[in-house]
């Protein structure tokens, strides 16, 4: 399924009639028989127009067709990335009486109320991608671990730089849990000596919006005549980033790494913007979430300490603080980023 194929209207509803979703083939070592019949599950992604989101919610589709038993997914965001426009989609759904909630969250603590109100009415939420406070959901399935998803950005940009020149972080929203989760994990790895000729000298944050990071970029070069590596956590602010590099005709001379789609990077990659970079497969991502929604409304128990099966992806454990790892980041470069961009 294109991108295309996801209205950017406040909500795009996904059959199980429609046609398969694209994306990698995933493993088949597991197949979780889900039983949710008739359920209706709703994404709540941080906003439209993004195709990381929408990749996962290709995931979500996969999920619910694998399932059976006509699960509906409810894909919906806010056209803008704020806390105050998902509470009015959370509310929404839930006067709607859907059954669970899937959300990535922009504003850990803001969504917190929301999420204790569709408890109250009974039904199940998770967050996944950015976590929603622990009070305010079930469990939050991260992509992977945030010591693995900090340290590996860090080291792509040392990698390309051979460990020298200045750095400077251009981020999602400052109230992005998972953004800033990723920051300071990047930061405890930046303590190590092999790091000591690449000094951090800023961070900014675009907002996830193309506009604003674009101009963010542009700024930080800028204010930063030194600037030699830029890391950027967000699909959004990578591909800002990079579209700044070239068009600057900093090809060469800056470089970007972080987290970002094949399909959205490739010319970058080609370019020589960008060296390398790093994501997990959002398809996979969506998929396994709305597995583990789909075993909760089936009666698994998703506390801590307890394991949650993800469907063909396996299982996970989660941790004491009510949050699970789906598994490891994987790097693009020039090597493979063709292939993949086919993909997602």
């Amino acid at each position: 399924m294109s991108k295309n194929e996801f209205s950017t209207s406040r909500r795009s509803v996904i059959k199980l009639a429609a046609a398969g979703a694209a994306g990698l083939v995933l493993p088949m070592p597991y197949i979780t028989r889900a039983r949710a019949d008739g359920k209706r599950i709703a994404m709540v992604v941080k906003n439209l127009g993004n195709s990381y989101f929408d990749a996962c919610a290709n995931g979500a589709k996969q999920a619910a067709q694998e399932a059976g038993g006509g699960i509906e997914i409810i894909y919906t965001a806010p056209t803008k990335a704020t806390a105050e426009d998902q509470i009015a989609i959370i509310d929404s759904l839930i006067a709607q009486k859907v059954d669970g909630i899937i959300v990535s969250s922009n504003d850990a603590n803001a969504l917190v109320p929301v999420g204790k109100k569709a408890a109250q009415r009974g039904i199940k939420v998770i967050s996944f991608d950015s976590a929603i406070g622990k009070e305010g959901r079930i469990m939050h399935l991260n992509a992977s671990s945030t010591p693995l998803i900090g340290a590996k950005q860090v080291q792509m940009i040392a990698k390309t730089l051979k460990g020298e020149g200045e750095v400077a972080i251009l981020s999602a929203a400052s109230t992005m849990t998972n953004q800033n989760s990723w920051i300071a994990a990047m930061k405890d790895e930046w303590k190590k000596p092999e790091y000591a000729k690449m000094p951090l000298v800023a961070t900014v944050y675009g907002d996830d919006q193309d506009d604003k990071s674009y101009r963010e970029m542009q700024a930080l070069v800028k204010a930063h005549p030194n600037l030699k590596g830029v890391i950027s956590p967000t699909t959004i602010g990578i591909r800002a980033g990079a579209k700044a590099i070239v068009d600057g005709g900093l090809t060469g001379k800056v470089f970007i790494t972080g987290l970002g789609l094949p399909s959205e990077m490739k010319d970058f990659v080609l370019k020589g913007a960008c060296d390398s970079f790093a994501i997990w497969n959002p398809v996979e991502y969506g998929y396994s979430s709305t597995m583990i929604m789909i075993n909760i409304l089936n009666g698994a128990d998703a506390s801590p300490g307890k394991t949650v099966k993800m469907g063909k992806k396996g299982e996970t454990k989660i941790g004491d603080d009510g949050e699970a790892a789906m598994g490891e980041p994987f790097e693009f470069n020039k090597s493979n980023v063709e292939e993949f961009a086919k993909i997602f």
